[in-house]
């Protein structure tokens, strides 16, 4: 399996802060988004190359940290031509010129950059392989007013196969949403084009699942450790507070070790 993350949008919604530096780079707790990301990937067997999607535009910034990390599994940065928010692929344009430049054959795991969550990518890869169809990772924010028009809302029956999807809606009919964390299987890769094609939605991913689970059965994996989709200053702020106090209790804990030898 190979793992991608997509890293071309240019979050104009966290102007100014994001007009010269790309989102996924920004330090939460001191150390840039998307090397959370990679940290995960690299703890997870099964996955045998990481690649990274990144628009034109930000190309030096991300050649700059690119050559400063030391990276624990063979890892690619793919330019995508584009240099402003009028060109940009969207996520699933993005994933379709990837598939062709590389010639993607195999089961992809598909994460969007500005995504930060606690689970387990090697448990969400055995859920993939038990259930034989792709996966969506999905968390339930509990709170429908919270959610209209900003993400996309699922339903799901008793083994959790996804049963309805609608992105963006303002009459969300559940609190459960999808978190830009999707296995593909090498059959619904192969029906992207055809997506495209119909003149569908090639930006917000959640349209292609919309899409997709009219074609074939997608199931869901829901999990309640903590997840940030960083889209908004507020949820910048939140991540931020999170894993700061989440690395000082690593050290409260580590004095206390050291303390008690």
């Amino acid at each position: 399996m190979k793992a991608i993350i997509l890293a071309g949008g240019y979050a104009k919604r966290l102007w100014p802060i994001t007009k010269n530096m790309p989102k996924q780079l920004l330090p939460v707790a001191g150390k840039p988004i998307i090397e959370y990301l990679i940290e995960n990937i690299e703890l997870t067997k099964g996955i045998k190359e990481v690649i990274i999607s990144v628009n034109a535009y930000f190309e030096p910034n991300f050649r700059e940290w690119f050559t400063k990390y030391q990276f624990r599994k063979k890892t690619k940065l793919v330019i995508e031509k584009t240099h402003s928010e009028e060109e940009k692929l969207g996520s699933v344009g993005a994933l379709n010129y990837l598939i062709n430049e590389l010639k993607i054959k195999d089961d992809v795991l598909v994460i969007g950059g500005d995504n930060l969550f606690e689970f387990s990518l090697r448990g969400f890869i055995n859920y993939y392989i038990k259930k034989k169809k792709s996966v969506v990772a999905l968390y339930d924010i509990k709170d429908k007013d919270r959610i209209r028009g900003r993400y996309g809302v699922v339903e799901v029956n008793e083994d959790n196969q996804i049963t309805g999807f609608e992105e963006k809606t303002e009459n969300p009919k559940t609190s459960l949403v999808n978190t830009a964390c999707t296995i593909l299987s090498k059959e619904d890769i192969k029906l992207i084009p055809e997506y495209l094609a119909g003149g569908n939605n090639k930006d917000a991913f959640g349209y292609l699942i919309q899409w997709l689970i009219k074609k074939n059965p997608l199931y869901g994996f829901p999990f309640d450790s903590p997840w940030f989709d960083i889209g908004s200053f507020e949820a910048y702020d939140a991540a931020n507070l999170y894993y700061r106090e989440k690395r000082l209790e690593h050290v409260r804990k580590k004095k206390m070790i050291v303390s008690l030898d």
